[in-house]
């Protein structure tokens, strides 16, 4: 069995994604620079991930457009050990409660183990974000329901949706000040159901622009523009999704910038096309070769593929 891809992890906020790969129990990645070349060609079939670091038992085939690349049964056991599912209500750690904004009118409210720090807040996309509160699990928890339902947000947003929006953002001081707003009707709530055990904590906007390597209009200095890291020239243009790979298929193209699970290759006369790193688990991967293009199946951004998580 040769390396398999386990997806983007955004491991530092003082650096940019880094591509996993595992082989058995041996784990690695590469990390990933905006403006070089990237490029895979799929091989075979895809088959499970497995869970819990444990090999698929049958490594069973898994369908090219789910972005979960687990078995029925591996899901499951998967599911058994998560805080997201509400699975492991007895967890000792300290969390965070957080609004995160992903583009205009796109706003959520989440929790996330404090020991991970922002990292959470980079794998979903998140261009912007503020810390609500910090305190035990259940009371997060608890803030999170009163929060959802009191400023009429969503605990989870697809990753269709924020992909769609992000070739267009408004400038950095116009989306902070839709966070504040949503900030300030939050802190606003006291004694209307906030947890005594959770800590406030005060607004403090995020940007996770420059680390994504997109911007929008106003913004100073971020990746997009000449003087910034990477000198890139952003994910704007016309701008498509990966909906899976297949057999012998290829993606190739120079990284212009990464969000979330995303990575936006810009592959010449194919345009900007965004593949969703979670589609790349479970395939043998290997280089593509000199060149640029895309032969796998896509569709205009804001489709891609079938939500497989919960976020």
């Amino acid at each position: 069995m040769g390396w398999q891809c386990t997806g983007l992890r955004w491991p530092d906020e003082r650096g940019g994604p880094v591509l996993g790969w595992q082989k058995g129990r041996q784990t690695r990645g590469s990390v990933l620079a905006y403006g070089t070349e990237l490029g895979f060609r799929a091989s075979g079939e895809r088959t499970c991930v497995g869970a819990r670091r444990n090999a698929c038992p049958v490594a069973a085939v898994v369908p090219e457009r789910s972005t979960g690349a687990r078995c029925a049964e591996c899901g499951r056991l998967d599911r058994a050990h998560s805080v997201a599912a509400d699975t492991i209500p007895d967890d000792p750690r300290t969390y965070r409660v957080y609004l995160a904004w992903f583009g205009a009118g796109m706003v959520k409210v989440g929790i996330t183990a404090e020991e991970r720090g922002a990292a959470r807040l980079r794998e979903q996309g998140a261009v912007v974000f503020s810390w609500l509160g910090r305190g035990p699990l259940m009371a997060a928890r608890r803030a999170e329901e009163v929060l959802r339902a009191a400023l009429g947000v969503p605990d989870r947003i697809a990753y269709a949706r924020k992909r769609a929006v992000r070739a267009e953002l408004p400038g950095a001081g116009e989306r902070a000040g839709e966070l504040a707003e949503l900030y300030g009707r939050a802190a606003a709530l006291d004694g209307g159901g906030w947890p005594e055990a959770l800590e406030r904590l005060p607004f403090e906007a995020v940007d996770h622009a420059w680390i994504f390597g997109i911007d929008g209009p106003g913004d100073a200095d971020g990746p997009g523009d000449a003087d910034g890291p990477g000198g890139t020239d952003g994910p704007g243009g016309a701008v498509r999704a990966v909906t899976g790979l297949v057999d012998g298929g290829v993606v190739a193209g120079r990284l212009v910038a990464a969000a979330g699970p995303d990575l936006h290759l810009d592959t010449g006369a194919d345009g900007i096309v965004v593949v969703d790193t979670r589609l790349m688990t479970g395939w043998d991967l290997t280089a593509a070769g000199s060149g640029s293009g895309v032969s796998v199946p896509t569709v205009a951004a804001g489709g891609g593929a079938s939500q497989g998580g919960l976020f």
